[in-house]
């Protein structure tokens, strides 16, 4: 296969270049602190998983406490409807309590953060590290391996 002349198509686009005044080194720690960004990211979708599987549970033990009273067994349903339907996860916190004290505490912070440093550095760019890796990595001239969608 041979190789085609650069064109507009055959390199990244101007939102996936870096500024010419930007080094190696704030490339690479923007791309670690996105990559952070990204795990926290995962981090608040487990979370709102963590809400959403408790809260389910708790519906569940509700539905157990009514088949157990029916079953005959009302002591035990009262035991676990005294002991653990509705109970707190920490201390004073139902689950969307966690996560309403998550987002603005760490979660929001966090994105500001990111958002303004790339602004700072690199002109609100983003995936700047990952789009020179596809640069270094893809073949270029191959039909399936385009600089651009």
């Amino acid at each position: 296969m041979t190789e085609q002349p650069p064109s507009e198509h055959n390199s990244p686009d101007l939102a996936h270049r870096r500024p010419a005044h930007v080094d190696d080194a704030t490339v690479k720690a923007l791309g670690t602190l996105s990559e952070a960004l990204e795990t926290v990211e995962r981090a608040r979708g487990h979370l709102y998983s963590f809400h959403q599987l408790t809260g389910g549970a708790d519906l569940a033990l509700g539905e157990a406490v009514t088949q157990l009273r029916a079953a005959g067994h009302r002591e035990q349903a009262d035991a676990v409807e005294r002991e653990i339907v509705g109970r707190n996860v920490i201390p004073g916190h139902w689950t969307f309590q966690i996560v309403e004290e998550y987002n603005p505490t760490y979660y929001r912070p966090f994105v500001e953060t990111e958002k303004r440093l790339r602004e700072e550095l690199v002109e609100g760019r983003e995936h700047l590290y990952e789009a020179e890796m596809k640069e270094r990595r893809r073949t270029h001239g191959h039909p399936e391996h385009g600089a651009r969608p």
